[in-house]
């Protein structure tokens, strides 16, 4: 069976109500449950993407639940728990965040990454088109397509994956990408919702400020050693 002989089977129970993204290598829909009246994301990706795997068997706060994975001979196709708000990217869209409210979005992401770092995993693409806030206040990191399982041993990215701007220099293939690297993007996610833009370009004030350069040292090794490390500094 193909991705595309599997869509047209489940859109005989459910309808789609939005495209959610559609690129080259991946297609994300919105869609609702007929009967039910339920919706779920259906993300539909030209390779596997083998966090989706792991994530399936874990539930968290800050994760959306992946139902199941399904991998045919062209791809692979993840059903996933629909997260019900908006983006941290339509939130700077009406405004800059204070230090407050920044603080407890990277704190809920510091949470996922706990998680994955547990499982091997980097996500590899933290900004914010990809943290959803809900209409409780409930915050999710989400899009594990640039995602990749950590290897101890020595070896570069063969993939570049993730967003220019916030992706570090060993995603581009200098090195490893592992813990640090989600360190690096959170603090360049820091910096944008404090001042609407890059840190290169206007640097936080005060104590955001120092963490934000300590987070975006070029130099791994500089960065803070792990997140606990950076949780403490928040």
């Amino acid at each position: 069976m193909t991705r595309a002989e599997y869509l047209a089977e489940i859109l005989t129970q459910y309808d789609v109500v939005r495209v959610l993204s559609n690129k080259n290598d991946a297609e994300i829909l919105r869609i609702r449950h007929k009967k039910f009246n339920r919706d779920i994301v259906l993300r539909s990706y030209l390779k596997p993407v083998l966090a989706y795997k792991k994530l399936k068997s874990i539930t968290h706060r800050n994760i959306p639940t992946v139902y199941d994975t399904l991998n045919f001979d062209d791809g692979q196709i993840v059903l996933e728990e629909f997260i019900d708000g908006i983006t941290v990217a339509e939130v700077l869209e009406q405004g800059k965040y204070t230090y407050h409210g920044a603080k407890k979005i990277i704190l809920a992401v510091c949470d996922a990454l706990l998680v994955l770092r547990d499982m091997d995993i980097v996500h590899r693409d933290i900004k914010p088109e990809n943290i959803m806030v809900t209409r409780s206040g409930d915050v999710q990191l989400i899009d594990f397509n640039a995602a990749r399982i950590h290897k101890n041993e020595k070896q570069k990215d063969t993939v570049i994956l993730g967003t220019i701007g916030y992706a570090p220099p060993e995603q581009y293939g200098i090195s490893q990408s592992d813990e640090k690297s989600d360190i690096y993007s959170l603090g360049v996610l820091l910096n944008v919702m404090l001042t609407g833009t890059h840190p290169s370009r206007q640097l936080a004030r005060g104590k955001a400020g120092k963490i934000v350069l300590k987070c975006t040292q070029i130099d791994p090794n500089h960065r803070f050693d792990n997140i606990e490390s950076l949780i403490v500094k928040l």
